[in-house]
């Protein structure tokens, strides 16, 4: 033994670590907290990405596509065509942010909550302009629109449960409703102003027979759920 204290030596003394691990704390504070903030703003600028936007124009468009569909009368076939145009940008947006989104990355709690609503929203829209103006059976309005309300409401019900996939049935709804709505919003004639009704029946019969399936779809996932459920806490129990 030398007698020579450890902080004479070059050694770390209590003070010297104590001081040593509070400004690691102290570093490590900040790092957690410049980490979160960097997280926060990567969150925050995720918002504006090309998806999300090509949501937020779906839905600046409803406004826009009704005051064409109303316009003159709303029988005019100029402002009917650019209603048209309107519908059809806002079907073809819906084609594509769903797929960018899930492609790049791009998924965010907006786009969940804003893409389905711009859907509703434009679809509703021209369904009631057309019953409205008298061009649509009002009763193949309130058949599509309820479908759609109706599921959407079933999936929140059940999601603790987990949640319904979209099939390939409900895509092909959706394409043959926004082929045939899109048919009745022009001021068709001749044998396209036929056309567009068996259109319309294939459409409305696919929303009826996808909306069942959603619904069998939704008996089984909440039996399973509440199946799992009782076996986990039997478990627990044994």
């Amino acid at each position: 033994m030398t007698g020579v204290p450890a902080s004479a030596a070059g050694g770390p003394s209590k003070a010297g670590t104590a001081q040593m691990g509070a400004a690691g704390a102290d570093n490590g504070g900040k790092s957690a907290r410049g980490g979160k903030i960097a997280a926060a703003a990567v969150d925050q600028a995720s918002l504006w990405n090309i998806a999300n936007i090509l949501t937020m124009i779906r839905l600046l468009l409803v406004p826009g596509f009704v005051a064409l569909m109303l316009a003159d009368g709303g029988h005019d076939p100029a402002w009917r065509s650019f209603a048209w145009a309107a519908f059809s940008i806002a079907m073809i947006t819906d084609l594509f942010d769903g797929h960018l989104a899930r492609t790049y990355n791009l998924v965010t709690d907006f786009g969940k909550i804003a893409d389905p609503i711009a859907d509703k929203a434009i679809m509703g829209a021209a369904l009631i302009c057309l019953s409205g103006l008298g061009d649509l059976p009002w009763w193949v309005t309130a058949v599509i629109l309820g479908r759609e309300l109706g599921i959407t409401l079933l999936r929140f019900i059940v999601i603790r449960y987990g949640v319904i996939p979209a099939s390939r049935g409900g895509k092909l709804k959706t394409l043959a409703q926004g082929i045939a709505v899109g048919m009745y919003i022009l001021a068709l004639t001749g044998w396209l102003a036929t056309a567009r009704f068996w259109v319309m029946a294939v459409a409305v019969v696919l929303t009826v027979a996808t909306g069942l399936d959603y619904v069998r779809q939704a008996i089984v996932l909440r039996r399973q759920g509440i199946a799992e459920r009782e076996a986990a806490l039997e478990e627990t129990e044994a």
